[in-house]
């Protein structure tokens, strides 16, 4: 089921608005639409909250690579680098 939405502009702002819709060959209504597609879209999907208490969290943790492991990691980093071949 479809909604109607109305929004008051001013003079000036819908003049922007039918110009943008022109240069994208669309009607205002389409070009509207899309736009808050797009804004939507672009929402976080998890609040912010949410994700800086994941972060807090993580960061109460260490995560030390043991010494010897860093050389072994940055072959096998240089390796993948190099398709496989040894540096």
């Amino acid at each position: 089921m479809s909604k109607r939405l109305q929004v008051i502009l001013d003079d000036a702002e819908y003049r922007e608005l039918q110009r943008s819709a022109k240069r994208a060959r669309m009607t205002v209504s389409a070009w509207v639409r899309q736009s808050l597609r797009e804004l939507r879209r672009r929402e976080p999907i998890v609040d912010v909250e949410k994700k800086l208490q994941v972060v807090r969290e993580a960061t109460r943790h260490a995560y030390p690579a043991p010494a010897p492991a860093i050389g072994q990691m940055l072959e096998e980093i240089e390796r993948g680098y190099l398709g496989g071949r040894t540096p």
